[in-house]
């Protein structure tokens, strides 16, 4: 059974990821493939953050004065 990415468990990922690389931890062996991950997270957390920017607006505007 998989367990359902979350922004948070992304972007702690993500951090890894680039704590290793920073680190100089990642062999070149594995480099592409570090990157390639990260570059998934990244657009993971992108979309995660547009969807939850539309959604709280959608609340917002539905609100007393909130559409002014």
């Amino acid at each position: 059974m998989t367990e359902e990415m979350t922004y948070e468990s992304a972007f702690a990922e993500l951090d890894k990821i680039y704590q290793e690389i920073n680190n100089e931890e990642v062999s070149v062996d594995v480099l592409a493939e570090k990157v390639k991950r990260a570059a998934v997270l990244i657009k993971f957390c992108q979309t995660r953050l547009r969807s939850t920017e539309d959604e709280v607006n959608i609340i917002i505007s539905g609100m007393p004065g909130g559409g002014d």
